[in-house]
């Protein structure tokens, strides 16, 4: 491999690899404060990508009860992705209200939490399906404007060409990242997020409403998948109302390769299944998804407890 594909396909791994990362730690949220899965999380990644190429004034296709159908308002692109982020974030909302506090309150086994969370997915995937069809949504090239298709990061000799959109990906992912993380680490609401985590009766009896912040955690969760699944649709295509749950496996691949509920881990996973995944031959590409699971594999094997997580110890 010369050096000039070398750097592409650093280059891309860095880009996909930021993508999962922000994705990984819509999920990593959550289990954080409840240690749960949230396995509605894939359907609202989708509703992300929904919402924002609504909202940008494309029109639905021929099949669904919304068939046709186009928004009167045409936002530029960076309004509508952080409009459907937000929308994504509320669709969270409710779906902790629906799926995780009334088990919660009744003290439920967090095994029924998991499975009324796959529920609530189902039943949003099948709500878009009825409503849109399961037809295949492409961005338009105009949301760019007027920015050129590819970037050369070589030079006229040795041309290294990366997509516009793989540099805009990996931007916005940097910024989320570095936005979260000074969230959690500089801010109080930060520091009562880790307070619930660790301890939530402790935190509720030191007056922190540990309510609103499960609430707030839920809205931040959602909220990044909206943002990843908007830049995934834009990569690549809006692939039917499944998408975000093949996504969310992968992602769930990444929490645990990183170490369940570790912010850091979760962004360093997504990067390095992100980079794994972009120097698979292209004779192997049908096979690019295994990747993915072949390094969670191993890691359980390894080192049950992920990259950065810490082994439980069970007292006796």
């Amino acid at each position: 491999m010369n050096i000039t594909l070398l750097l592409q396909q650093i280059l891309n791994g860095l880009a996909i690899g930021g993508v999962y990362a922000i994705f990984a730690l819509g999920y990593t949220l959550v289990f954080s404060i409840l240690r749960i899965i949230n396995f509605a999380h894939g359907a609202v990644f989708t509703l992300g990508a929904y919402f924002t190429y609504v909202l940008i004034g494309s029109r639905f296709g021929f099949n669904g009860v919304l068939a046709n159908l186009a928004v009167p308002i045409s936002l530029p692109f960076p309004v509508a992705l952080l409009l459907g982020a937000i929308l994504a974030g509320l669709c969270s909302v409710v779906v902790e209200r629906l799926a995780f506090r009334p088990l919660r309150a009744r003290g439920a086994d967090p095994l029924l939490t998991l499975v009324s969370s796959l529920g609530v997915a189902v039943a949003i995937v099948n709500l878009i399906q009825y409503l849109v069809g399961a037809e295949i949504y492409t961005f338009p090239a105009r949301i760019l404007g007027g920015l050129p298709v590819a970037i050369n990061f070589g030079s006229d000799t040795r041309p290294v060409p990366v997509r516009t959109v793989q540099i805009i990906i990996f931007a916005v992912s940097m910024v989320i990242v570095v936005l979260l993380t000074y969230l959690i680490n500089g801010t109080n609401v930060g520091r009562a997020l880790r307070a619930v985590s660790e301890d939530a009766t402790t935190a509720s009896l030191l007056g922190i409403n540990t309510d609103r912040l499960i609430l707030l955690t839920f809205f931040l969760s959602g909220f990044l998948g909206g943002i990843a699944g908007t830049l995934v649709g834009m990569s690549v295509s809006i692939a039917g109302p499944y998408f975000g749950i093949a996504f969310g496996l992968k992602g769930l691949a990444v929490i645990v390769l990183g170490g369940l509920g570790d912010i850091p881990g979760a962004v360093l996973a997504g990067f390095i299944i992100g980079l794994a995944e972009s120097f698979v031959p292209a004779q192997y590409v049908a096979y690019k998804d295994a990747v993915a699971f072949a390094l969670l594999f191993i890691m359980l094997l390894v080192r049950p407890q992920g990259l950065l997580g810490r082994a439980v110890v069970q007292k006796v």
